[in-house]
């Protein structure tokens, strides 16, 4: 029996309109108006005050937001942030239309306060010291809580005591030599699949291909290479767990499974506990790994406990330590903090809680023996098999840490496609402003008033400066080095003219010559990036550059006699040098290496300006602006060919490598061979080369799907784009994925068409628009048949939602490549325009995959362009049909869907 409800008012609003319940529960709906004063003279239950305020056009809204009260109640717990999805999570009837979300949050308010009671309430632990801290930070839901929730008898444990301390083991022994039988892996995929299931021949060749990457290399630098394309729906994820799982058996060896997104390294922790059901025994042998900036460190946590935050970055911090002691592994970016919940804060203080600048300091830590990141890497050590991301997996390649172990021998790359994107972003060098400013904060720490431990170069190894004096003496002539770069206040100095350091004179001579080359003054005068190519520099850019050399060689050198000074100590250790110290030398020698290593592809570029162009590499300078308003400013130095340095530095170390996708061949059905999958791969780069495979999707494409060109949208006419996009998404019931490739025009169409929408009954959300982050969005989307969702190419890729929730994609016309220098250098060096439509139908093919994911899927892809190339159309499956039609046309082909739809799942939930 649910509680009663409180006597508390509430409020909701949306697109629709605003809402009020008063504290008897009577719902009256109110202007915008008489809403701000109500929630301004007293605190109001909402769902989302981010969201609301921003309905409400008062983003000062404060209240007792249930969401909050959910994240302190419910740490590590999954629910998706609308009154459906609270409802769900808390056991309750959602509330049938919009006017009744109101009266329903007083009703949740309760059934979530009950939990307080319940002796079986299973994050009870820390719950009162952790209301008596948000208590004292005036959280708004204390009042509320304190008078429900005893006192424990006893001392309860809070985070920094029940957290696990992470054990040493021995370095994993290299796998033995074994070659896998093919029946043996037939048989396995079989069981994965489970017994009675009926076989999909496609999946067997499939695993069969894949057990190729695990033979016996038969020369150094010479990977088994497999290049497969598995098309939508095979299984591609058990056709490589199949022989991945046969080999580890067998070998006693580990295998990396390589993402790009954070939504397929989650599916594949779901995936791979059908080779592990025991979850004990899962935790143990399947372990995901990301990048140390999306793990919560402790020494950050502790530190805006104790004051270093203030106003709600406090609340925040305390609401995220519950969580901390709840967490499966600390992944703030991803994992198990709930998405939403960064964003009730703005945001604010979100950065400052995970180490995004290196400042670690490593056995120095008085929580080194609990930190996630340790015990995450520790694990992965250990474990058989290990899920990454693109971007990781080619850190630990280029810059291996000494006493990781040996790392995997054999590399599987899913999201294939995506390789040349990682290794574009991973292998740049970038001499900017905010590059410089970090490197400045790594050596000094912070200045001035900047808040938080001071871990500068000199904190981070004052053991070492201490007892040896040439490392003294070399981190000495660091920081004063280091104070040559830009510090605070440098973008302002830029735009008065007025350098202060070497670095910023040379940032002030880039930022001249980009305005004064720039040519395109239509995107000067939208307020977004210039950039120019760094070809025939003024004088005087070239005397910038030469003293800008000087000033980073002069950093560069202490910090390489300190590296040589902390190789020394761990050569002839002292008699201080314990494990714990060692540990912190080694972190230090890392983190190190990382900064002599940028430092010197700064001298590289800076050597380019007035010199020979190296025909490897892009280079060009730029102002980076949003909005109108610069954020950064430098030179920028990338691969001609970024998959080079992918098959040097990451294929050539494994014994075996599996890159795949469903998109591989420029759009993954078939178009073109394997000449573009093996440019983007980077497999052409191989000595030994590489072997492919293929198979098709088995989706009926004819039957499943269709594509529907609008040829009377003209491109750049936003009203009729927005109402275009408005009309579809009303003709579909919603279940749409808007997508867009700029921002601006987003946002736009989303200002036209959301109340309209709204008023229908069909909720709009949006990237870049709605104060939510990515995944958020994707799972309210996912969780409601009747909301759309617009976004960026973010959402090209990272949506996978099968079933009725999304049956319409509608892009806003052919996704061209923008032109930038990086682009047209490409574009002359592959091909010419070849290179633009290999990318076009990449793009395309990735944003159709979205739409099927099923066998009893269907959807629609409508694309509006008065002029789509015949030769891009390859991008779409074979048998799929496509008509050209105007927007008229259009809309009754998706209405007349959407009927059918309906008529499908009346018959299907009729009785018989």
């Amino acid at each position: 029996m649910a509680p009663d409800p409180l006597s508390l008012p509430a409020i909701h609003a949306s697109h629709v309109g605003i809402w009020i319940a008063d504290a008897k529960g009577r719902v009256q709906r109110v202007g915008r108006g008489e809403a701000i004063a109500a929630v301004a003279a007293t605190p109001h239950l909402l769902l989302n005050a981010t969201l609301t305020g921003d309905r409400l056009g008062y983003p000062e809204l404060s209240g007792l937001d249930l969401l909050e009260l959910f994240a302190f109640l419910y740490p590590a717990r999954f629910a998706v942030p609308t009154p459906a999805g609270i409802a769900a999570a808390v056991g309750l009837a959602p509330p049938g239309s919009e006017d009744e979300i109101a009266a329903f949050l007083p009703r949740a308010t309760a059934a979530m306060l009950a939990s307080l009671g319940e002796p079986d309430w299973p994050e009870r632990e820390g719950a009162w010291h952790g209301i008596q801290a948000l208590a004292r930070q005036r959280w708004p839901w204390a009042p509320l809580m304190q008078p429900r929730l005893a006192k424990p008898d006893g001392s309860e444990r809070w985070l920094f005591a029940r957290l696990p301390e992470w054990q040493e083991a021995p370095p994993r022994a290299a796998p033995r030599q074994v070659t896998i039988n093919a029946e043996d892996v037939t048989a396995r995929l079989d069981r994965l699949t489970g017994d009675g299931s009926e076989r999909r021949p496609g999946q067997q060749d499939y695993a069969r291909a894949a057990a190729a990457i695990f033979a016996p290399r038969e020369r150094k630098d010479a990977p088994q290479m497999l290049v497969a394309e598995a098309g939508t729906g095979i299984g591609k994820t058990l056709g490589y767990l199949a022989p991945a799982k046969q080999w580890i058996d067998q070998s006693a060896g580990s295998v990396c499974i390589s993402t790009y997104t954070k939504a397929l390294q989650r599916q594949l922790s779901r995936e791979t506990e059908k080779l592990y059901p025991d979850p004990e025994t899962h935790r143990e042998k399947v372990v995901v790994r990301k990048g140390r900036e999306n793990y919560l460190c402790l020494l950050n946590l502790e530190d805006a406990l104790q004051g270093g935050f203030s106003g709600r970055a406090a609340i925040l911090a305390q609401l995220v330590a519950r969580w901390a002691a709840y967490s499966r592994d600390g992944d703030m970016i991803g994992g198990d903090l709930p998405g939403w919940l960064p964003a009730l804060f703005r945001r604010n203080g979100t950065t400052s809680l995970t180490d995004r600048r290196g400042e670690c300091i490593y056995a120095g830590c008085p929580h080194f023996r609990k930190c996630f990141i340790e015990r995450s890497a520790r694990a992965a050590t250990q474990a058989d098999i290990v899920i990454a991301n693109h971007a990781l997996t080619m850190v630990q390649a280029a810059r291996p840490r000494e006493g990781a172990g040996a790392a995997p021998s054999r590399l599987i790359f899913d999201e294939g496609h995506h390789l040349w994107d990682a290794a574009d972003s991973m292998f740049a060098a970038a001499l900017t402003g905010q590059e410089a400013v970090e490197i400045r904060r790594w050596v000094l720490g912070p200045e001035g008033k900047s808040r938080g431990r001071r871990r500068g170069l000199a904190a981070r190894l004052a053991d070492v400066g201490s007892y040896d004096e040439a490392g003294d003496r070399a981190i000495q002539a660091a920081i004063a080095a280091a104070a040559e770069l830009p510090g605070d206040g440098w973008l302002g100095r830029l735009a008065e003219n007025e350098p202060w350091g070497a670095i910023e004179r040379l940032l002030v001579a880039v930022r001249a010559m980009v305005y004064a080359r720039s040519v395109d003054t239509r995107t000067a005068d939208a307020g977004y990036g210039l950039e120019t190519e760094l070809a025939d520099p003024d004088p005087e850019l070239v005397a910038a550059a030469a003293g800008a050399s000087g000033a980073i060689e002069a950093l560069l050198r202490p910090l390489m006699a300190l590296g040589k000074r902390l190789e020394a100590l761990i050569e002839d250790p002292p008699d201080w040098l314990d494990g714990q110290a060692r540990a912190r030398v080694d972190g230090a020698r890392h983190s190190l290496g990382t900064r002599i290593d940028t430092l010197g592809g700064w001298l590289s570029l800076l050597g380019r300006v007035g010199g020979p162009a190296d025909p490897d590499f892009v280079d060009w300078l730029a102002v980076d602006r949003y909005d109108g308003r610069e954020f950064d400013c430098g030179l920028h130095r990338h691969w001609l060919d970024p998959a080079r340095p992918i098959a040097d530095i990451v294929y050539a170390q494994a014994h075996g490598v599996l890159v795949t996708s469903a998109t591989l061949r420029s759009g993954g059905h078939g178009s073109g061979g394997w000449t573009e999958a093996d440019i983007r791969t980077g497999a052409r780069h191989m000595d030994g080369g590489a072997r492919h495979f293929a198979v098709p999707s088995p989706f009926d494409y004819a039957r499943q799907a269709e594509v529907l060109i609008v040829t009377d949208i003209a491109r750049g006419d936003l009203p009729a784009l927005a109402g275009a996009y408005s009309r579809l998404i009303e003709a579909s019931g919603g279940g749409a994925l808007g997508l867009f490739s700029a921002i601006r025009r987003l946002r736009i169409v989303h200002a036209r068409i959301a109340d309209r929408l709204a008023r229908a009954g069909l909720p709009l959300f949006a990237q870049h628009v709605d104060p939510l982050d990515t995944g958020t969005l994707i799972d309210i989307f996912r969780a409601d048949p009747h909301t759309s969702l617009l976004g960026t190419d973010a959402l090209r890729d990272g949506v996978d939602v099968p079933g009725d929730s999304l049956r319409l994609v509608v892009m806003e016309g052919v996704p061209w490549p923008r032109p930038t220098i990086l682009h047209a250098a490409r574009r002359a060096a592959q091909g010419g325009s070849s290179y633009d439509d290999m990318v076009i139908r990449g793009r395309i093919a990735q944003a159709f995959g979205r739409l099927i994911r099923r066998t009893d899927d269907f959807g629609q892809f409508v694309m509006l362009s008065p002029s789509v190339p015949s030769r891009l159309l390859s991008a779409f499956p074979e048998g799929t049909p496509i008509r050209r039609l105007s927007l008229d046309e259009a809309v009754n082909h998706v209405a007349a869907a959407n009927v059918e739809r309906r008529k499908t799942a009346f018959r299907a939930f009729s009785p018989s």
